[in-house]
């Protein structure tokens, strides 16, 4: 199991494609690199999952987590590119009532681009 974050600033946005799994076993690599954001006052951040293959529990506590940071600094977090399965997940814990959410979202990055 394995998963590779890259993340690309553009002025006042960090865009950020999180690809692979996560879970108990990878999850402390995704914190450490959204630790890794200095999150300013009306920053945005953008961050596509897409390329998520499998998330548990503690992947949410950390997308949870790293959601209340922004929004204490007065940024904004939206994720992109979930799937119809990431996207139920969001659903079924209500997070999708809560959080800025945007479904299927076709866009082709990969880490040349960002």
């Amino acid at each position: 199991m394995n998963v590779n974050v890259q993340f690309r600033e553009d002025g006042n946005v960090t865009r950020g494609l999180i690809e692979g799994e996560i879970d108990t076993y990878t999850a402390p690599i995704l914190r450490a690199e959204l630790d890794a954001i200095r999150v300013a006052n009306g920053m945005l951040i953008e961050l596509n999952l897409s390329k998520i293959s499998y998330m548990d529990s503690t992947g949410l506590g950390i997308i949870v987590a790293f959601y209340k940071k922004v929004t204490k600094e007065n940024a904004q977090l939206k994720l992109v590119g979930l799937t119809n399965r990431l996207g139920r997940l969001f659903d079924i814990t209500g997070l999708s009532d809560l959080m800025d959410i945007e479904m299927d979202k076709k866009v082709e990055l990969s880490y040349e681009s960002i």
